[in-house]
């Protein structure tokens, strides 16, 4: 931000006097930025060391009045202390330590009463060497960085729990079949096998789902746009399941034709469908019905779409439930999962620029809706 790297006294006077009257000021181009605009705590001392600036984010983040703090010398507007409590400002000399010294980088601090902040902090001098003229502090609340190291490590906890099991039992059946090779018949070795074979791919899956968080979550999911067939997709996943063992007559497949076509990347589309019909297969009840029709688009006037719904039977999905069903870990159920799988397909949706969403199904189960925008892709134009 400007005000932590200019090296024009006309613009810091102008900066910090504003300061003192509640506004950041003009940068040069008539914006004039207000630092209760700014979304992280902002404190502003001078030369001598009192605050000058004390927005509204960081008011609330140490809940010191902004009245109470301007004036102040800064190290009694924010009593920081370091995590082995050495307090932070006698500890850094920002005026008195070492005239090289133009920011501290940012780092975990304590407020009083162990509330944790991450603060960073900018010199602002009139020459490289020369004395400080401000000290521009920047305060952020640590609770978001600690939601997310919390999901990251319900996501480690959980990828050890699912890959123990189809690990051990890959070992134990391998371990036992090379010592024991002769003494099995050719019917349990086969079974043996079989079992190793269906772990490996348990693991398999388990690792391509982790692939696509980390894709989803960084922005980087890749899509191979083509035109897709979705009811022939839907005839796919269905005959799968039939060929598994699920009885043909509890699926109910409403396609209403024509369909607009569809450009979408075939094998995220079947990720997809295959979540999907697996949940309701598995957590539903009844009749599935998958209804694929065109829609319109209410983001896009006259902007086309196919939308497929996936709906079941049965108890269905609690209200108090609904808004977390897209997001990590959640399950329906207790019949295993790693709760996963539903917050991979809103990121799959999402990513070709579609909706999806979750409600009651006519029969009182569990609906799903996506939809799909249509239409030649622009780079094919």
């Amino acid at each position: 931000m400007s005000i932590g790297t200019s090296r024009s006294p006309g613009v810091q006077d102008i900066l910090c006097t504003r300061a003192d009257h509640g506004a950041l000021g003009d940068l040069g181009d008539g914006l004039g930025i207000h630092p209760d605009d700014l979304p992280d705590g902002l404190v502003v001392a001078d030369e001598s060391g009192q605050v000058i600036c004390f927005n509204a984010a960081a008011a609330r983040i140490t809940a010191v009045h902004a009245s109470d703090a301007l004036g102040a010398p800064l190290e009694h507007a924010l009593p920081l202390e370091d995590l082995e409590g050495r307090r932070w400002w006698q500890l850094t000399d920002p005026y008195g330590g070492l005239a090289t010294r133009f920011a501290q980088p940012e780092r975990n601090l304590l407020l009083p009463g162990g509330r944790e902040v991450l603060v960073s902090a900018r010199y602002v001098r009139t020459a490289p060497t020369g004395p400080v003229r401000r000290v521009v502090v920047s305060i952020r609340d640590t609770e978001a960085r600690r939601r997310t190291e919390r999901s990251h490590a319900e996501l480690i906890a959980t990828v050890a729990h699912e890959l123990r099991s189809p690990l051990t039992s890959v070992k134990g059946f391998t371990a036992t079949l090379l010592a024991k090779w002769e003494r099995f018949t050719d019917d349990q070795k086969k079974l043996m096998l079989e079992t190793v074979d269906a772990d490996a791919n348990r693991v398999t899956r388990l690792i391509a789902e982790l692939l696509d968080i980390s894709r989803i979550d960084s922005g980087r999911l890749e899509l191979r746009r083509q035109p897709v067939d979705i009811g022939a997709a839907v005839g796919r996943h269905i005959q799968a399941h039939v060929a598994s063992g699920q009885d043909a007559d509890r699926f109910l497949v409403r396609i209403q034709r024509p369909l607009p076509d569809c450009w979408a990347d075939p094998d995220k589309i079947d990720q997809v469908l295959s979540n999907l019909l697996e949940n309701a297969v598995r957590h539903g009840e009844g009749t599935v019905t998958i209804d694929v029709a065109a829609s319109s688009s209410p983001r896009e006037q006259g902007g086309a779409e196919t939308a497929v719904t996936v709906s079941d039977e049965g108890s269905g999905i609690p209200e108090e439930s609904m808004g977390r069903v897209f997001t990590r870990f959640w399950r329906g159920s207790k019949r295993g999962g790693t709760g996963l799988g539903l917050y991979i397909v809103k990121g799959i949706v999402e990513a070709h620029g579609g909706t999806i969403t979750v409600g009651r199904a006519p029969g009182g189960g569990a609906q799903f809706r996506f939809t799909l925008p249509v239409g030649t892709p622009a780079y094919l134009l």
